[in-house]
C-alpha cells in the first residue's frame, strides 16, 4: 500500500481495479491546509490518460503486475503471439497493447510480457535490439549537402535516421526507448 507522499513518476498503482502508471507528478503545499499531489495517470490496459489531484494521507494499492519472459512467435492479423519460455503456454497481445514495441519486434525475439491478473497487457523490450537494414539510399563519398544522416528501412518496416556510411543488409543496433540508431553491429 502506498501513501500519497510515496507518489513518483513511473510508479504503478491500482485505481478502480485497473493498473495505472504515474506519467507526471506535481507537489504543492498551499499556505493553509493539506499538501496536494497533482498527477497525470495512464491506464495501462486502455492507454487513456487523465489528471487527478490527491491529498496527503490518501492511500493507493500497488498494481499487481508480473513480468514473464516470453518469445515472440508470429503475427496473426492484429494479434501478436508470444510463448512463455518456461511453460510453453501462448498468449496474444493486440496492436494497442504492443504500442511502439511492434516497430522493433522480429520473430524469435525474447522479451518481457507484462501481466495483470494473469492477463497480458503490455511488453517490455530489451533496451537495445539488433535489426537488419533492408533499404537505404547509397552513400556518395564527399556528399555533405544532404546532412549527416539518411533514412533507412529496417527488416520490421520501421524507418529511422542512420549515418551515411550504413548500407543495405548491414546489422545495426537500435535503442528501443528512443527508436534511434546506436551503432553498427559486426556479424
Amino acid at each position: 500500500m502506498y501513501d500519497a507522499s510515496d507518489l513518483r513518476k513511473g510508479l504503478k498503482i491500482e485505481i478502480d481495479g485497473e493498473p495505472h502508471v504515474l506519467v507526471r507528478f506535481e507537489f504543492s503545499k498551499p499556505g493553509k491546509g493539506q499538501a496536494l499531489y497533482r498527477c497525470k495517470l495512464k491506464n495501462m490496459i486502455t492507454g487513456s490518460q487523465f489528471d487527478r489531484t490527491y491529498r496527503s494521507g490518501d492511500k493507493f494499492n500497488k498494481a499487481d503486475l508480473e513480468e514473464q519472459e516470453m518469445e515472440y512467435l508470429y503475427t496473426d492479423g492484429d494479434s501478436y503471439c508470444f510463448m512463455n519460455t518456461k511453460s510453453y503456454e501462448q498468449e496474444f497481445l493486440t496492436e494497442e497493447q504492443m504500442g511502439d514495441a511492434m516497430n522493433f519486434l522480429k520473430e524469435n525475439t525474447v522479451c518481457d510480457v507484462l501481466l495483470f491478473d494473469r492477463r497480458p497487457i503490455g511488453i517490455t523490450l530489451p533496451m537495445f535490439i539488433n535489426l537488419r537494414v533492408k533499404k537505404t539510399d547509397p552513400w556518395v563519398k564527399g556528399d555533405t549537402a544532404s546532412g549527416d544522416t539518411k533514412l533507412a528501412t529496417l527488416e520490421t518496416g520501421f524507418v529511422l535516421q542512420v549515418p551515411p556510411f550504413i548500407e543495405e543488409n548491414e546489422m545495426i543496433r537500435i535503442d528501443t526507448r528512443t527508436g534511434e540508431y546506436v551503432e553498427r553491429v559486426k556479424e
